[in-house]
């Protein structure tokens, strides 16, 4: 659109597109909530052949994407946060067992073949979240006052997942062989993990459209599935999920599974005018 647009003048642009609305007044209620950027802009182009909505493609369709979307979003971002404190608590263990609750902040106790700046830049970052995090979490002015030093099961509490991430890539080899030992897999593959998972919590987090997920952060996915193709040089949803399957227990895993399982069914239970298995090759599911 390039002039505004009222919520009404945009419901007649739609059907003077061909875009079926079976209930006006509730595609305004949902327009005036959601806006109609984050529902029809984000998700229409499932819907349409190039410049032409396919036939009886409708709002609801659109819509019941965009709820589908926004209802995985959720439990990916519930099951990354299991992921986490897992992640956190086994760094938390190894750096305390390595090098001491108090000096484990030292350049020396990075990857020696790790770019410097990189680590010192970590290493700034941590103590600046310290410093922010004074006067927010008790834990951290306790530590701070009485021994001047935060121990690492104190520290990962208040750092991203995208800083543990950070964090883990440039521990010492043999230490993120320690880690990543817990879930069977190597290093460099947990590595790989990780770096997607950030970007996964982000999108979660926030607006962006989860289910068409494409990465360029690699993951050595043979080494979780030889018999997957790849149908780009990319990482999506369905290589996640196979992921965070390595990083779950068996229970949680299942849990997530069957959560996500029932969003799909809704949705299929709503299209129209594509079938539910355009959605999940879109996720990269070979279906």
């Amino acid at each position: 659109m390039k002039e505004f647009k009222s919520n009404e003048e945009l419901i007649e642009y739609l059907i003077s597109k061909n875009l079926i609305i079976n209930d006006k007044e509730q595609a305004l209620r949902n327009i005036k909530k959601y806006s109609y950027y984050s529902i029809v802009n984000s998700y229409k182009s499932v819907f349409k052949n190039k410049d032409n909505y396919k036939p009886n493609s409708s709002f609801e369709e659109i819509f019941a994407l965009y709820e589908f979307d926004k209802n995985i979003k959720a439990i990916f971002l519930k099951f990354t946060l299991e992921i986490e404190v897992v992640i956190k608590s086994l760094m938390a263990n190894t750096l305390a067992e390595k090098y001491g609750i108090q000096d484990y902040l030292r350049p020396e106790n990075f990857d020696e073949n790790a770019n410097k700046d990189l680590i010192n830049n970590l290493i700034e970052s941590i103590n600046k979240e310290i410093n922010d995090n004074y006067n927010k979490h008790t834990a951290i002015k306790h530590y701070k006052d009485t021994y001047n030093f935060i121990p690492p099961f104190v520290l990962t509490k208040i750092l991203t997942f995208g800083t543990i991430s950070r964090y883990y890539g440039l521990l010492k080899q043999n230490d993120r062989q320690d880690i990543s030992k817990y879930f069977k897999i190597s290093d460099k593959l947990l590595k790989q993990i990780l770096a997607n998972l950030t970007m996964i919590r982000n999108i979660a987090a926030h607006s962006d459209r989860l289910f068409c997920y494409r990465n360029k952060y690699y993951i050595s996915f043979k080494n979780i599935d030889k018999n997957y193709k790849r149908t780009g040089n990319f990482t999506n949803i369905y290589m996640i999920m196979q992921c965070m399957k390595i990083l779950l227990d068996e229970e949680k895993f299942k849990e997530f599974e069957d959560l996500f399982n029932i969003e799909v069914n809704k949705l299929k239970e709503k299209l129209n005018s594509i079938n539910i298995n355009d959605i999940l090759r879109i996720m990269g599911f070979t279906v």
